[in-house]
């Protein structure tokens, strides 16, 4: 009938040109020009999505690079002359003739999103000669909602509302312009370049009468006065003051840098700071090494960072108009970088409100997703931009790491030691240089250091486990394979011409491949599959994906370089694409390679669309502190939000500290606390992934003069394969259900808005909260139980009504974890790999207290059987007023399955005590597939 009624009315629109303020009809949708002459489209999807395009000409908009789905909706168009709008099942939306103004509402006709049409911009900006647009939109002003997603940032960020984030591709921070709102929509904007959400504005270089007083070997060197404080970039380092200069040596790991100082070095910012404004002072502090900001003698912010990763940090002051601070700024520089921004309080309607605005486009491009339950937006999100694959069985249990195994003598040593003391593991990772020198991008091995790869791999598998490979968008020029893409135009140049040079033995002339044509695409990942594929590597490591061809290089000259030679695309227009369009060229090659075998990438950068390529990320080179290892709690819980279910960080943080490096004594407690706490966060992550430079990582290493951290780190190898039905099902669920494995606690309590800000807890699929430990020496601390059910502690077994604060103890080597009523977690025999035993025996735990529901899912584990319909599951439910638990008939098959299961059940009702997941139980059911009862 919708359908009818749609067609009927389209037929009533002549095909005449439209005029400004008058609307016309189009497939799927409806087409407004308003006043200004602004043409306004709305296109319906048939899950109720609809994309809003604003532009000066339709027909120029780009194609998105995000979107690989087109409108296929029938809504219902109406008009009555000051309006327009089209109608779905899931709710309505309208636009004004006059000015272009968006309203959606949802299906009860409550408003989800409200335009201020004053903020709409698409401003011509002039790129590289090239004619774009700069945009902005606004919503809800004043709002109260809560926001989530936008993908990984590292600035301790929960709920967005009234928060500012800049999605600019880094190292650390992946920019997925894909929002959630608890009001019940999600919006995608698609755009590829440099987005604010929140203030539309940069933030400035915060200008004040700066004293910095420099120290040289703890001598002080001068005093100058400083308008800002700004060596942010490897540019700014021409205006360090001669007298404090310190002599370098070149840095001997990690990433381009200038070099490490040989001598101390201190600066000390004293400066007062006026508020123009009352409200909420923002600023953002660019740095590396150790620093330290006061306000009136305050600390607001005390960091570590590694020299050639430094990255922002955030700081706020509320002031009143005419309020003076004091502010001091303490840095040890290390030869490294530093800047300090400032933000201007908005009016308490904009600082509250949803608004994106981007640096160049072709129009405003976005599309608004129905969500009554944030589950609900992240399907919408998926049906938009790409299922996420399944990923294989493997991938979900243990891998360990290291920058880097220098010789595959050590690579395969290290795993032997794993499975000497039958400690579970699945992966070992090849990071990079394990080719000659002078070789980046050969795809080939140092055959001094690398004698037979084939026959490591062969070592690796016949040790049951799995081996991921390095690989590179880099290139030095002299390589065969970067002669062959540069024949075809398809290295980017401006890096080479540049004279850039890396941090590689002398420093080689370096640069990337330009993956926005096919040809370019399937050039680069011949290459590497030809070279690498034959030995029998099983994942693909894709580094520096933003790209990062030199670290301390500005975003201007970042951009500068990234113009496409393939397209003549500025840079600037499709900064934060190059990870998308790189790792969907491999994953596409890789499917053709290897048609039934799972493709398993692990990127360090991301975008929109990310998860249909068969991609896993992680989340960069952090440092490791106490601080870092709480900022990836809400890093990675809105990059889930974002749409992307597989995530993963270096456990112990990537970048250490000297202190640690040199296993100084008086450090070294700190060092393996802070290893063991961020292990157990690991242990809960989508991906349980160690990696690091020094100390050795590895469990029996770093643990060896331990014993309890031993026992904490073995403890926790087990308990993950153990939860390996349980882990493996939610990873189906993604695939299958749109589902998401890591969840902020907003996701499922919503209605409780204590969970709103929480960002030290989360949710291991829907049944498992964990509590992670942040801080060194605690033995305790504050969990927040989330109202509407009760909730059992895992390591006592104690029953806790919700909505309540409770201390618990957090001994060293234990995590506290809490399990929700009505919970059903299968749990799987011990075993050291997680091809050993896949379908052996279960002990099913089941949380009394609410009725629950679980349906185990089973494949082969690697190949493609399941996109064939092999697979199976087995419903599991609980009803809990007659305290009941069934067994539902097995639903489905596969090659290898096992038609006979023995299945133990325990019920947790709070009345025993102990870890609930060491609890045992005598005997079990024997399952045919058949219902119990």
């Amino acid at each position: 009938m919708r359908a009818l009624i749609a067609a009927a009315a389209f037929a009533a629109v002549l095909a005449a040109p439209a005029f400004a303020g008058e609307v016309e009809q189009v497939p799927h949708g409806l087409v407004v020009t308003t006043d200004a002459g602004e043409k306004v489209r709305l296109l319906a999807f048939a899950d109720g999505t609809i994309r809003v395009t604003v532009a000066e000409d339709l027909a120029a908009v780009s194609p998105s690079l995000m979107v690989n789905r087109e409108a296929d909706g029938a809504p219902v168009f109406h008009t009555n002359g000051t309006y327009a709008s089209l109608t779905t099942h899931m709710g309505h939306a309208m636009v004004q003739l006059a000015d272009g103004r968006l309203t959606v509402y949802d299906v009860a006709g409550q408003v989800l999103l409200d335009e201020y049409a004053p903020a709409r911009r698409m401003q011509p900006v002039n790129v590289e000669g090239q004619r774009w647009l700069a945009t902005r939109v606004q919503f809800n002003r004043g709002t109260d909602e809560g926001l989530y997603g936008l993908g990984q940032h590292q600035n301790r960020q929960m709920n967005y509302n009234g928060e500012d984030v800049e999605l600019a591709q880094h190292n650390m921070a992946i920019a997925v312009p894909y929002m959630v709102s608890t009001r019940g929509y999600g919006i995608l904007w698609d755009n590829n370049s440099i987005t604010r959400v929140g203030d539309p504005a940069p933030y400035r270089p915060l200008e004040l009468d700066w004293r910095a007083d420099y120290y040289l070997d703890r001598r002080f060197a001068l005093s100058r006065r400083e308008a800002t404080i700004n060596y942010q970039y490897i540019r700014d380092q021409a205006r360090w003051p001669t007298e404090a200069l310190a002599r370098t040596e070149a840095a001997t790991s990690g990433q381009n840098t200038a070099g490490n100082a040989v001598q101390s070095q201190a600066v000390i910012w004293s400066g007062r700071f006026r508020a123009d404004r009352a409200g909420t002072h923002k600023f953002r502090l660019y740095s590396s090494s150790y620093v330290r900001v006061l306000a009136n003698g305050r600390e607001v912010l005390n960091r570590w960072r590694q020299n050639w990763n430094p990255w922002y940090h955030h700081f706020e002051l509320d002031l009143r108009a005419g309020e003076r601070v004091d502010l001091r700024v303490e840095w040890e520089p290390n030869a490294g970088y530093i800047a300090l921004e400032h933000a201007e309080p908005l009016p308490a309607a904009d600082r509250h409100s949803v608004s994106f605005a981007s640096d160049a486009g072709t129009a405003i491009d976005y599309y608004v997703v129905p969500a009554p339950t944030m589950d609900d937006g992240i399907a919408g999100y998926r049906r938009l931009t790409g299922k996420a694959p399944m990923m294989p069985r493997w991938a979900y249990g243990f891998w360990q790491s290291r920058q880097r195994y220098q010789t595959q003598e050590e690579l395969t040593q290290a795993l032997s030691w794993y499975r000497a003391l039958d400690i579970p593991i699945d992966a070992i990772v090849q990071d990079w240089f394990y080719w000659p020198e002078d070789q980046w991008g050969c795809h080939c091995f140092d055959p001094a250091r690398f004698p037979d790869p084939a026959a490591m791999v062969r070592n690796v598998h016949a040790n049951n486990a799995r081996i991921m490979i390095s690989v590179w968008p880099k290139f030095y020029p002299n390589t065969a394979n970067a002669q062959e893409l540069a024949a075809g135009g398809f290295l980017y140049p401006r890096p080479l011409e540049a004279g850039q040079r890396d941090w590689v033995g002398p420093g080689y002339a370096n640069t990337f491949y330009d993956p926005y044509s096919g040809e370019a695409r399937a050039i680069y990942a011949r290459q590497m599959i030809d070279a690498l594929a034959p030995l029998g590597f099983d994942a693909w490591w894709m580094d520096a994906t933003e790209p990062d061809w030199h670290s301390n290089l500005s975003v201007e000259e970042r951009a500068f370089q990234m113009r496409s030679p393939v397209t003549g695309t500025p840079g600037l227009a499709i900064f934060n694409s190059y990870p998308l369009v790189h790792a969907e060229g491999v994953a596409d090659a890789l499917r053709a390679a290897q048609p039934n075998r799972r493709p398993f990438i692990l990127t360090r950068s991301g975008f929109g669309g990310v998860q249909r390529a068969s991609a896993a990320l992680w989340s960069g080179d952090v440092a490791a502190r106490w601080d870092d290892l709480r900022d990836q709690i809400s890093a990675g819980t809105n990059l889930s939000v974002a749409g992307v279910p597989n995530w993963t960080h270096d456990i112990g943080g990537f970048s250490v500290e000297s202190r640690y490096t040199y296993q100084l004594p008086e450090h070294l407690p700190e060092w393996r606390e802070l290893y063991l706490r961020w292990f157990q966060f690991g242990a809960f992550s989508p991906l349980f992934r160690s990696h690091g430079e020094f100390p050795l990582r590895e469990t029996p290493v770093i643990a060896s003069e331990d014993p309890a951290m031993l026992e904490g780190l073995t403890y926790y190898h087990r308990l993950r394969y153990r939860l390996l039905p349980y882990i493996y099902t939610l990873a189906a669920d993604t695939h299958f259900d749109d589902g998401t494995i890591l969840r902020p606690l907003v996701m499922d309590f919503e209605a409780d808005r204590r969970v709103w800000e929480i960002d030290d807890q989360y949710l291991f699929g829907s049944s498992i909260m964990v509590a992670p430990v942040t801080v060194f020496g605690a033995r305790e601390r504050q969990v927040y139980l989330p109202a509407g059910t009760d909730w059992y502690d895992a390591q006592t077994g104690t029953r806790h009504a919700g909505g309540q604060t409770i201390t618990v103890d957090a001994p060293r080597e234990r995590v506290p974890l809490f399990i929700r009523a009505g919970a059903i977690i299968p749990t799987g025999p011990a075993v050291q790999h997680a091809n050993e035993n896949p379908q052996g025996p279960l002990v099913v735990h089941v949380f009394a207290g609410a009725d629950g529901a679980f349906s185990l899912y089973e494949d082969e584990g690697e190949d493609m059987g399941h996109e064939r319909g092999e697979f199976s599951r087995i419903p599991m439910r609980w009803f809990d007023q007659s305290r009941t638990f069934t067994l539902g008939a097995r639903q489905g098959s596969f090659p290898g399955m096992a038609n006979l299961r023995e299945i133990a059940v325990i019920v947790h009702d709070g009345s025993e005590s102990g870890p609930v997941f060491e609890a045992e139980e005598p005997g079990g059911l024997l399952y045919h597939g058949e219902p119990i009862p």
